[in-house]
């Protein structure tokens, strides 16, 4: 019987597609499909009957090599009746794989942790390569549904310019503003102690901090060791920077244009006076000694280690007890700073609307409601629970304070570190999983009690129109891949020139009109026909 059912709903929605005159599958009566006798619309199993998907899915080096082994998907095998075929794709050789997949028609029934760029979701969406999720989501998404009318933006924000949805979302919880954050600027709390100094205010106090640094032997070794500012890359310190100078003042989602709040147009802020002077401020402290003079090509490891050694003044990290041990303690966070205008806002965070690309349907697919009901779980409480957490009593318990891992997990017996003691037991390490992030489930650096603690000190700043990542139609993303393959790649490569010296800022106006003439006003007229229609009701 199931196996007569399943080839009537072939023909049924194969009819339906070929009526519909075209590769939409919006118009679909997925209620046909949803009477299945093995299906279940609610509760577990979702099938009676076993069924297997196929999933072409993203191996970061902290994952465990065969998914099939992991701890929190064979929990949900048997919770389900759904075996998940998992397909690994190492990160280094992901694109290319993806690719191939595509370009071939090898497709697998879901490309789940994949990064799939939004300019190939809208292409093989409109193609008919990856499923039209709309309908899909109101029926057979609760969870995703209660979230996205509680959160219209986040909506706007999955939506692209055809009025359909072809993938499903990242999503941080936006009342934890911590992980929304995320890597954030430190000051060593130790040697403000020790110089006599309050946690800078403004950016000529920070200075003057980097400053003391370096000219006064902290460490006690005789050596003139310390390093001012330190990281392993000069972005973080830059984002920290940019609220105090009046720019990026929409968010981490968008590094090159903004709103202007003279005029509250939209802007191409590299271009701007404020971030001119942003870049002399930067200049001065990196000419000075202030910042690392290795900064641009240090290795990750050979920060850490100098972290480790208690050698830094300030960073750039989510939490630097994380990365240092015991000498990321010495460490509070930086507050935002107050920059020569009187600007005093944190614009380095993010939207809630992480990512798209972390889990997207292929025509291949035979069991779309059954796939959707295996992904909402992962956006209720118990799902987001199983997927950070995994099983009570193996991998964590509850306590007074909330849900803890087990010391098994933090204080391995053989020595591993927390995310080696996990790898056998859950997959979100490493990132570009789709779900919903919550801080009562979430235990990463964001959640450790100096980074909330920093968070709320930033809070009374933080910025309130963040946007997330506008969507485009597909010649849209056709011209703007171009433009800004020369226009942004230009701009980094002279933004670093200019903080280190290497050009001097009276080729400042020669830059402008450099940008100018790579097509920046057909740039900026994309971006404003985004904006518009991400702003629409």
């Amino acid at each position: 019987m199931n196996k007569v059912w399943k080839i009537v709903s072939i023909v049924v929605v194969s009819l339906l597609v070929a009526c519909s005159g075209d590769n939409s599958v919006n118009d679909i009566d997925t209620s046909e499909v949803a009477e299945a006798e093995n299906f279940n619309k609610e509760g577990f199993p979702i099938v009676d009957e076993p069924i297997t998907l196929h999933f072409m899915a993203g191996k970061h080096a902290t994952h465990a090599d065969d998914y099939n082994e992991v701890t929190i998907w064979k929990e949900y095998e048997k919770l389900t009746n759904i075996e998940i075929e998992w397909e690994m794709m190492p990160r280094e050789g992901l694109e290319e794989k993806r690719n191939l997949a595509l370009a071939g028609g090898n497709l697998p029934d879901v490309f789940y942790t994949s990064y799939m760029p939004n300019s190939d979701l809208i292409k093989y969406g409109q193609q008919g390569v990856f499923v039209t999720l709309n309908d899909y989501i109101e029926e057979y998404m609760p969870n995703l549904s209660t979230i996205l009318e509680e959160n219209p933006d986040i909506r706007k924000g999955i939506t692209f310019p055809d009025g359909n949805i072809y993938a499903l979302p990242t999503i941080y919880d936006p009342e934890f503003p911590s992980l929304l954050i995320g890597s954030r600027s430190w000051i060593n709390k130790d040697w403000l102690d020790k110089l006599g100094m309050d946690l800078p205010e403004t950016t000529d106090e920070f200075y003057e901090y980097l400053k003391a640094v370096k000219e006064t032997d902290l460490t006690g070794n005789g050596e003139n060791d310390e390093i001012p500012f330190g990281s392993t890359t000069i972005a973080g310190l830059r984002q920290h920077l940019a609220g105090a100078f009046g720019i990026n003042t929409n968010g981490r989602n968008h590094l090159f244009i903004d709103t202007d709040p003279e005029t509250n147009e939209m802007r191409f802020f590299p271009a701007s006076e404020r971030y001119k002077e942003m870049l002399e401020y930067l200049n001065k402290l990196y000419s000075e000694g202030l910042i690392h003079e290795n900064i641009y090509t240090i290795d990750t490891n050979q920060s850490y280690a100098i972290g480790s050694e208690g050698r830094y003044g300030s960073i750039t990290a989510p939490n630097p007890e994380t990365i240092y041990g015991e000498a990321g303690k010495s460490f509070v966070g930086l507050p935002a700073l107050e920059g020569p205008y009187g600007d005093r806002a944190f614009t380095d965070i993010g939207s809630p609307l992480i990512h798209l690309g972390g889990f997207v349907v292929t025509s291949e697919n035979e069991h779309i409601p059954e796939t959707l009901r295996w992904m909402d779980y992962f956006y209720s409480d118990e799902g987001t629970k199983l997927y950070f957490m995994g099983v009570e009593g193996l991998t964590y318990e509850e306590t007074e304070d909330g849900l803890e891992y087990v010391d098994e997990i933090m204080n391995n017996p053989d020595g591993l570190t927390m995310e080696q003691a996990l790898k056998p037991h859950i997959t979100w390490l490493g990132g570009g999983y789709p779900g919903y992030v919550k801080q009562d489930v979430f235990n990463g650096a964001e959640t450790l009690p100096s980074s909330i603690e920093s968070a709320e000190a930033l809070a009374p700043y933080l910025i309130e129109d963040i946007w997330s990542n506008f969507t485009y139609t597909v010649e849209e993303s056709q011209r703007k891949a171009a433009l800004s393959a020369d226009i942004e790649k230009y701009v980094n490569e002279m933004q670093d020139k200019f903080i280190t010296g290497n050009i001097s800022f009276s080729e400042w106006d020669n830059y402008i009109e450099t940008i100018e003439k790579m097509g920046l006003e057909e740039y900026m007229e994309i971006e404003q026909a985004a904006y518009e229609r991400y702003m629409e009701e």
